[in-house]
């Protein structure tokens, strides 16, 4: 065989065992980036956010009798992949408006809450609470050990296909107050 033909063979035979290797260590971490940015740490980090983690840190959602937590992934990010990646295209809208100041302080992101709110709980009543559900589901609920008003509600809301955020808005953070009309 030739020295020519004998190199490329060799490139050839490199780059079958390369390739495999290369996908694993881009998997490994596209992988670890997609759950690093699904942690509580990673959404708290930008200045903007402090308030919303201290108002979490007062639900049940943050702290309860049963000992689990919820994190700022399991309510604003579906567990679906091709959902879950369209929620963190949309999420670099609050990276971008952090870094040119639209919500950097206590008062501009109070100013915007009530449109950001909004358009969360929009999202919610799209997706049938899809992200609540993964943990609240009515065929899980034992309607028995709950209040006679939960009992009732509940049954009531499942029977007439109601989203969870008709009525539990509120739940991780502070309701924000309706603007006046002008």
């Amino acid at each position: 065989m030739s020295e020519s033909k004998n190199s490329r063979w060799k490139r050839v035979l490199f780059l079958v065992a390369a390739l495999p290797l290369a996908v694993v260590g881009a998997a490994t971490v596209f992988s670890y980036g997609v759950s690093y940015t699904d942690s509580t740490e990673f959404c708290t980090s930008c200045h903007s956010m402090q308030g919303n983690l201290s108002e979490y840190q007062e639900t049940l959602h943050w702290r309860n009798q049963s000992g689990v937590r919820a994190g700022c992934a399991d309510c604003h990010v579906p567990r679906e992949f091709f959902p879950k990646m369209y929620a963190k295209l949309i999420a670099t809208k609050d990276i971008y408006h952090e870094i040119v100041g639209t919500i950097d302080t206590p008062e501009k992101f109070e100013a915007h809450r009530w449109d950001m709110a909004n358009r969360v709980w929009a999202k919610m009543e799209r997706t049938d609470s899809r992200e609540c559900r993964a943990c609240h589901a009515f065929d899980a609920m034992d309607l028995a050990e709950q209040s006679r008003s939960a009992r009732s509600r509940h049954a009531k809301a499942e029977d007439a296909g109601m989203t969870c955020i008709e009525c539990h808005q509120g739940v991780a953070h502070y309701l924000p107050d309706e603007p006046e009309d002008e």
